[in-house]
């Protein structure tokens, strides 16, 4: 047993005597029960039972026993498998002892680094009135109006109002529009469209083929070609509205554009504030993770890759892309995760550590006030929602990333953490990828 891993292997024995007793009882019990042609039930001898479910009282047998042996071994020598354990070499033979290999995972022993002492670098996340301006301009976006523009032909940046029908090449599942906007000239319009509809004027009908490219976002269209016929119905320009007073009370609860601009500033600020410590955890957990070498239970690394999957999959179904649908190759992706999976168990496994040598734990109020945030974004009571995820078992999960961002945030605060520009940051990041 190597202790470089977290595998363990337990060779175990049960005494004959232990055997034969089980074996008799569940045979005992089978004939009790049993329906055996010739007898009534619970009449027939435990002898005949014996040969006629001898299989039977074997597995019986084994599921009884084999547990209950592997979890007095365990205890005795104080061991905590973090994997369901297996058993291998059965050695099962009447009249002799029971022997079986058990094999589990257990939690690894190490010992915490100087984890109180972490430098971090950190950019400059100011917001500027640069992002208060390019948010006002997003919202002005936003509200635009469509205007229709009559007795000229289709220019850069109109909105030609067309009526259109894909045809995929080889067959498949066309794509049909009755009324779709398509802005000419703009860089995320596929260039056929910018090219077959500028000058076309209202009522003309135009057909072209498109290939999208293999790394198209939408996963219908990607690397496939389509024929489209397409009738113009109509030529829009864009109206962007004023930056006034009434467009701020149009578009939020502010009275003035001054009070609209403080508003973004604050919702800016609060974004920023959240990205911040989003960052600051990344990077206090990279450096704990380079703080430590020990080995992880490869059970843990596998549920960890499956976490991260899943991560995928939710991202693309909250796209309204369907995964199945997805030329990914599922398997692939899944292995690509393993070194972040480990670096992800690790830092658990730390982070927990930490948490106790520290003596860091949640508080009842400050898991009360995390429910009454999770209400707020949904319909029903903390009070609800607590019983809910009680039933679900998931509340003591919420309680333990409590425990972790506490624990992170406690890290933070003992860190020397220097400012630096983004631009060095990011350079530093790609010299990384580079090796």
């Amino acid at each position: 047993m190597s202790e470089a891993s977290c595998r363990r292997e337990l060779e175990l024995e049960i005494p004959t005597e232990e055997v034969s007793k089980k074996i008799e009882s569940v045979a005992k019990e089978f004939a009790r029960v049993a329906n055996v042609p010739g007898f009534r039930r619970g009449k027939a001898p435990v002898s005949l039972i014996r040969r006629r479910f001898a299989d039977e009282i074997k597995g019986e047998v084994l599921q009884t026993l084999v547990p209950e042996r592997v979890e007095k071994a365990v205890a005795e020598q104080k061991l905590t498998p973090v994997s369901q354990p297996h058993v291998e070499k059965l050695d099962f033979h009447e009249g002799q002892p029971l022997k079986f290999l058990a094999v589990f995972e257990v939690l690894p022993e190490f010992q915490l680094g100087d984890y109180k002492n972490l430098a971090l670098e950190m950019p400059m996340m100011d917001i500027t009135e640069e992002d208060v301006a390019k948010t006002l301009e997003e919202m002005r976006e936003r509200a635009a109006a469509f205007a229709p523009v009559e007795g000229r032909a289709i220019e850069d940046g109109d909105f030609a109002q067309v009526k259109l029908l894909g045809t995929p090449e080889g067959g498949g599942e066309p794509l049909r529009a009755e009324s779709v906007l398509c802005h000419i000239g703009a860089e995320e319009t596929m260039e056929p469209f910018n090219t077959n509809l500028k000058r076309a004027k209202t009522g003309e009908h135009k057909n072209f083929d498109v290939d999208y490219p293999a790394d198209y976002p939408d996963a219908k269209l990607a690397g496939k070609k389509y024929h489209y016929e397409v009738e113009v119905l109509g030529i829009k320009t864009k109206k962007l509205p004023e930056l006034t007073d009434e467009f701020a009370k149009d578009v939020s609860d502010a009275a003035t554009l001054e009070e609209l601009k403080k508003k973004v500033r604050e919702g800016l600020e609060h974004q920023r504030d959240h990205r911040h410590k989003e960052l600051l955890h990344e990077k206090v957990l990279a450096e704990i993770v380079k703080l430590h070498d020990f080995p992880v239970p490869e059970s843990l690394v596998e549920q960890q890759m499956d976490v991260r999957l899943e991560r995928v999959v939710r991202s693309l179904a909250a796209q309204g892309v369907d995964p199945r649908a997805v030329n990914v190759d599922w398997v692939a992706l899944r292995r690509r995760q393993g070194e972040r999976a480990r670096d992800d168990v690790k830092a658990e496994l730390i982070v927990d550590r930490i948490a106790t040598a520290e003596k860091i734990d949640v508080t009842e109020d400050e898991v009360a006030h995390e429910l009454e945030h999770m209400a707020g974004h949904s319909n029903e009571s903390a009070e609800s929602l607590r019983a809910r995820l009680t039933k679900q078992g998931t509340l003591d999960r919420i309680k333990a990333k409590l425990r972790s961002d506490k624990t992170l945030d406690w890290l933070a605060q003992q860190a020397t953490i220097k400012t630096v520009a983004a631009a060095r940051l990011q350079g530093q990041a790609s010299a990384a990828d580079a090796k």
